[in-house]
Order: C-alpha cells, then sequence, then structure tokens
C-alpha cells in the first residue's frame, strides 16, 4: 500500500462563518474577529473542495488521495479524540496538516470492517491549538449482521432534549462542506445505505455533546468520543451528563453516542 502524503490546508477562520454556526446551533450569533472558537468549532473550516468527477456515489471525495482504496464502499465517522492546547481565534489564518495515523482490518459479526485513524495538528500563528484523532469505519453494502445496540445509562445528573430536523442537517452539512448524501437524501440513505430515514451527523452530535460538556465543566481540554448506533432526523435526542461522562440517547433508550470530557 502507497503510503499517502500529509496534507496540508490553511483557512483564515472566517467570524462571519462561526456566527452562522452559532445560528445553526440554535444560539446567538455573537462572534466577532479575535474573539476565540468554541470548542469543535474548527470542524466548519479547512474545506477541501473537489469537482464531481472526483466524489464517490456517496458524495464524499473519492478514496486513493490522502485515504487509500479499501474496496469497502460505505464510510461512517466512527470516533474521535480531541485535545485543545489553547483556543483558536476568530479572523486570524491557522493551518491543518493530517496525515493517516493508521489503518487497521478487521472481521466482525457484520463483515469486513477497515478503520482508518487520521491525525489532525492545528495551528495558528505557529503555535500548536489542538490536536484530533478522527477514526474512519469503511464497510461492505451487505452487512452480514447487525448487531443490536447499547443501551444508553439512565442516572445522568444533567441532560439537555434534542431535536433535529432537515434543516439542521442541512445547514451543518454545508457549514461543514459535507455532501455525505445520508444527511439530505432520503431516498439514498434508505435504499443504498439502509437506514430507517436521513441521518443525524455523528460530528453534529458530538458537536452538541462538546457544547454541552463545556456549559458543564466550564472549559475543555480533552474530549473523546465514539458513535454506537445512529440516530434519525424524526428522533429525538437527548444529551447527558455525569461526573465526566457524557453521552446521546436515543428515544428508545439506545446509546447513540459516548463521550468523555475533561475541563
Amino acid at each position: 500500500m502507497t503510503v499517502p502524503q500529509d496534507q496540508t490546508l490553511n483557512d483564515v477562520m472566517d467570524p462571519a462563518r462561526a456566527r452562522a454556526l452559532q445560528a445553526t446551533l440554535g444560539e446567538v450569533p455573537t462572534i466577532r474577529s479575535g474573539d476565540p472558537l468554541p470548542p469543535f468549532a474548527h470542524h466548519i473550516y479547512f474545506w477541501d473542495p473537489q469537482p464531481p468527477a472526483a466524489l464517490g456515489r456517496d458524495g464524499h471525495p473519492a478514496t486513493g488521495a490522502l485515504i487509500p482504496d479499501l474496496g469497502l464502499p460505505r464510510r461512517m465517522w466512527a470516533a474521535g479524540k480531541l485535545t485543545f492546547h489553547r483556543p483558536l481565534f476568530a479572523g486570524i489564518r491557522a493551518e491543518k496538516v493530517t496525515r493517516v495515523d493508521s489503518v487497521t482490518r478487521k472481521s466482525g459479526r457484520s463483515g469486513p470492517l477497515a478503520f482508518v485513524r487520521l491525525r489532525h495538528d492545528i495551528r495558528q500563528r505557529q503555535t500548536l491549538a489542538v490536536t484530533e484523532f478522527q477514526e474512519l469505519v469503511y464497510r461492505p453494502d451487505e452487512a452480514a449482521t447487525t448487531p443490536a445496540p447499547p443501551k444508553a445509562p439512565t442516572d445522568e445528573t444533567h441532560s439537555e432534549i434534542v431535536n433535529a430536523d432537515p434543516t439542521l442537517l442541512f445547514r451543518y452539512s454545508a457549514l461543514t462542506f459535507n455532501g455525505h448524501r445520508i444527511h439530505y437524501d432520503q431516498d439514498y440513505a434508505q435504499a443504498v445505505e439502509g437506514y430507517a430515514g436521513l441521518v443525524v451527523h455523528g460530528p453534529l452530535l458530538a458537536h452538541l455533546l462538546m457544547g454541552f460538556a463545556q456549559r458543564q465543566l466550564g472549559g475543555l481540554s480533552t474530549f473523546s468520543y465514539r458513535a454506537t448506533s445512529p440516530l434519525i432526523v424524526t428522533e429525538q435526542a437527548t444529551l447527558c451528563g455525569k461526573d465526566g461522562s457524557f453521552w446521546v440517547r436515543g428515544p428508545d433508550g439506545r446509546l447513540c453516542l459516548q463521550a468523555s470530557a475533561a475541563a
């Protein structure tokens, strides 16, 4: 397997885009140049737009460049781990360097799987601000079996209700330049990928849970999360927290995403 080259992207961290993110998440748009950006706001920057010919069937850039072609068509964002060394600031140029940290193949109850772990290092004014590990999973169209999702804890000390709708999914896809069709093309999501409807972005759930954790802890130095079950746009979710552990619970009690955080 050819080792891919690192990818380097630069962005000015436009404050107008940060305000659009605040509005999308139901917050009052207040961010101006020089203000610190909230955790995970970097996810709406560092776009790498590709022409239609360079996209896969799911709307994402096709594999074979940064991420090797693993022969498995279905892509999911499985997990992430972030360390916030210092804040990123709106209106100031930043650089993101991405490299493939590891590629692992496994065979599970759902058939063959491939896990790709990416490392992102984000610097602003030559100073490291964020280190992020992103884990993607690739799998075949036909799963051998679909394991039952785990049940979420019910002993939270803090909680918030979240109701996603197609507009939220559309706006978040636009802000993150995420072309994955499971978030806006219901026919594709159901007929090709086998979901019950439009899927709420895993990173969006992580984004919401990160903001929830920050409000509970007063700040974030680390945040690690793992997706365990998809949330469909028609479903109500509950953000939950207790003693540094955080999770997203679906309406039927299943665990959709679990996380840990530290101030």
